[in-house]
């Protein structure tokens, strides 16, 4: 059994990290070294088209960047479930034949998988999943409960950055457009109601995924849902 003060003192070391880059790998790291499971991947998360992206992989033999990944989770019930009830999930066997389908990006050579859902509040911005476990592994009820704690410690961790920080990054127009997009505003109707070019659209759009440090639209849309800058 896994205890919570286990966990809270293990997460401790994700707050010394140097980088943004070195705290995704200790992420991994530190679930390696606590948890009972083989590999371990890291995916960022966007309720915009409820999109699941890689971001990197880490097992015994190394690590890799899986930015090639991108999946829909709703194509894949039990990540969905996870998500949406910010709960570790579990399954293996015939029910992972159910729950999860051949087009996943990560296979499970023994047909298992956990998720992990990583959260601050109620916003869930990413999840960690693994496919193998040690061999006496049992993935029980409570182990579950500490697969979830661990994602909602790491999701205070990671989430340093303040609303006011952000606020003050981005222009108005910046922030404007990052609405409308998370409401599901196209490029033609922002333009349209603001009265602006759509060139001017998707330079905003280009110019705070920048200020953001994201990769898309998808990952600027969940970095300012994770802050609260949105909801």
């Amino acid at each position: 059994m896994i205890s919570n003060y286990t966990i809270e003192r293990s997460i401790q070391r994700l707050k010394s990290s140097l980088s943004h880059e070195e705290q995704l790998l200790n992420i991994l790291e530190v679930y390696l070294s606590i948890f009972p499971v083989l590999n371990s991947f890291l995916l960022r998360y966007s309720p915009i088209g409820f999109v699941a992206e890689g971001v990197i992989s880490l097992h015994s033999s190394g690590g890799v960047h899986i930015g090639e990944i991108r999946d829909d989770i709703r194509s894949f019930p039990i990540i969905f479930s996870a998500i949406s009830e910010k709960k570790a999930k579990y399954c293996t066997g015939l029910e992972y034949l159910k729950q999860m389908s051949s087009k996943y990006s990560i296979p499970s050579d023994n047909n298992s998988i956990v998720i992990v859902p990583l959260c601050f509040d109620s916003f869930v911005f990413g999840y960690i999943c693994s496919t193998e476990f040690e061999e006496d592994a049992i993935i029980d009820e409570q182990l579950l409960s500490a697969f979830t704690l661990y994602g909602k410690l790491v999701g205070k961790v990671i989430n340093f950055a303040g609303k006011e920080d952000v606020t003050h990054q981005l222009s108005k127009r910046e922030l404007e457009v990052m609405r409308r997009i998370a409401s599901g505003e196209s490029t033609k109707e922002m333009a349209d109601y603001m009265d602006i070019s759509d060139l001017t659209v998707n330079q905003y759009v280009k110019s705070a995924i920048k200020k953001l440090g994201a990769k898309n639209r998808s990952h600027a849309v969940g970095e300012l849902f994770r802050k609260g800058i949105i909801s």
